[in-house]
């Protein structure tokens, strides 16, 4: 079954992931995108990219139910590392524009994938969590990196301990998001942002972005490679399954 349509219009890719009920990833959805990402890489036809979500919401980051069903058996570097890190580095080194159309809730690694993207274009419905406090892990998808460098150190860290959500226009605010329009506005201004970019010169668009990659995220794959790390160990502690536990019982977790 299929999780992601794809429509090119106009040179532009609309990439919209649709998986009911909250867009949450499970590993075929993330390797469609993937493929997407690879086949966008290639396609002289596509010269501006949007990632949006179906229906209300942009994403709710991975499928608990997933993991969960792997059992301890599960490596979360491992995950990570065929998973969400190369497609975070898809979107950096693409060298096309992407613009992420945030149609409403983003946590988790959904966040780190908007946050990957060049600009973000947010509903006024949107609202921004990080997530992965709430079940007892760590930031993982590149937010512990991405986060910080729009919002600040504090603001970052702030949020991931409360796991309190930031409403779109106090993202706009911070910078974590470039425009914040109504929702039923949404479509078109990102779809007319794009067009317009892809008028534009694209090679020397890639070459900005390798540019500012070197300039601002040059340890990008370490990071990456840090969180997977880091990962593997909360994955493993009791705060974890408390936290799992908590969130499927729609309940408060108690942590000791």
């Amino acid at each position: 079954m299929a999780f992601l349509r794809s429509d090119l219009n106009n040179h532009v890719l609309l990439l919209t992931i649709d998986r009911p009920k909250a867009n949450a990833f499970n590993l075929e959805l993330i390797g469609e995108l993937q493929n997407a990402f690879k086949q966008a890489a290639k396609d002289s036809q596509t010269r501006a990219i949007i990632l949006t979500g179906a229906g209300r919401v942009f994403g709710a980051g991975q499928d608990i139910e997933e993991i969960r069903a792997r059992g301890d058996q599960i490596s979360f570097r491992e995950h990570l590392l065929k998973t969400y890190n190369p497609l975070i580095l898809q979107i950096r080194q693409i060298e096309k524009p992407v613009i992420a159309a945030v149609n409403g809730p983003c946590a988790g690694a959904s966040l780190g994938i908007a946050l990957a993207c060049d600009m973000r274009i947010a509903a006024d419905t949107a609202r921004f969590v990080v997530g992965f406090g709430g079940i007892g892990l760590a930031p993982d998808s590149g937010v512990s990196l991405l986060l910080p460098a729009l919002i600040g150190l504090g603001r970052a860290l702030e949020f991931s301990f409360s796991n309190l959500p930031i409403p779109a226009e106090k993202a706009r605010e911070w910078g974590m998001v470039n425009r914040v329009v109504p929702l039923e506005n949404l479509a078109q201004e990102t779809f007319t942002s794009a067009v317009e970019l892809s008028k534009g010169p694209t090679g020397v668009y890639g070459l900005a972005k390798r540019a500012f990659n070197k300039a601002m995220l040059s340890n990008l794959e370490e990071v990456l490679e840090y969180e997977s790390y880091i990962q593997e160990v909360a994955g493993h502690r009791p705060e974890h399954k408390e936290g799992v536990a908590a969130f499927l019982e729609k309940r408060q977790p108690h942590y000791i």
